[in-house]
């Protein structure tokens, strides 16, 4: 029987990449974790990150760390105040102060270089174009993109080994990602999604990421097993 093919998985520890990770492993493949610490403030997800990587027994988890001082003028990395209580007017406008410069195109130079590296030519990433707080590199334009730099800037591509850039939450809302989540076995317990956690990691219930996500949970009436400092309503 052959090995099964491998596929790297951004896993952050929150919601989505939880989800996502169920989805790569429904399908198949060989499971690689990619994890970042780049000096976030949330660095709590990285434990959730570990757990997550445990439940779906991957063959490997890298915790890839970055100098903080690259990502200057975001809320998660500087000392700026995490927005709290935002509508979901001001949610849909312009980009937060959580925006992190270019990260996304960062953890995907990083998975893509761990991909060629072991034979990988699937990329799997929780980016999402619905609920979403306006972050321009969870467009599918971008992906688009980088897939296309992807293949022109790897010996593997040059070689004809297609790679892909999976994103399989892309086009879903929260409460689709969670029903969806709930169907492959995810335990949500285990994740965590706040930007502002408290100093023993627990949610803060009025960030961006922890409005959608417990808005996700409402819309399908199921509950939320994380716990939290506080909820709107």
């Amino acid at each position: 029987m052959p090995a099964p093919d491998k596929a790297v998985v951004l896993v952050s520890g929150g919601l989505d990449s939880a989800t996502v990770l169920a989805i790569a492993g429904k399908l198949g493949f060989e499971l690689h974790a990619l994890s970042f610490n780049y000096g976030q403030r949330h660095r709590f997800e990285l434990e959730c990150a570990n757990r997550v990587c445990q439940r779906f027994s991957v063959a490997s988890h890298v915790v890839f760390p970055l100098e903080t001082r690259i990502f200057q003028g975001s809320a998660l990395t500087n000392d700026i105040p995490v927005p709290h209580q935002r509508s979901d007017e001001e949610m849909n406008t312009g980009i937060p102060l959580t925006y992190v410069p270019a990260r996304n195109t960062i953890f995907l130079a990083v998975a893509l270089g761990l991909a060629e590296s072991i034979g990988a030519a699937n990329l799997f990433i929780g980016v999402n174009a619905v609920d979403y707080s306006g972050y321009p590199d969870c467009r599918p334009e971008f992906i688009s993109a980088f897939e296309t730099m992807a293949n022109l800037a790897t010996k593997a591509g040059a070689e004809g080994q297609c790679i892909t850039v999976h994103t399989p939450l892309v086009s879903l809302t929260k409460a689709e990602i969670i029903q969806r989540g709930l169907q492959l076995g995810v335990d949500y317990s285990l994740t965590h999604s706040c930007y502002d956690p408290s100093p023993q990691g627990i949610s803060c219930g009025e960030c961006d990421s922890c409005q959608l996500r417990l808005k996700g949970f409402h819309e399908i009436d199921v509950e939320d097993p994380i716990e939290y400092q506080r909820t709107n309503g």
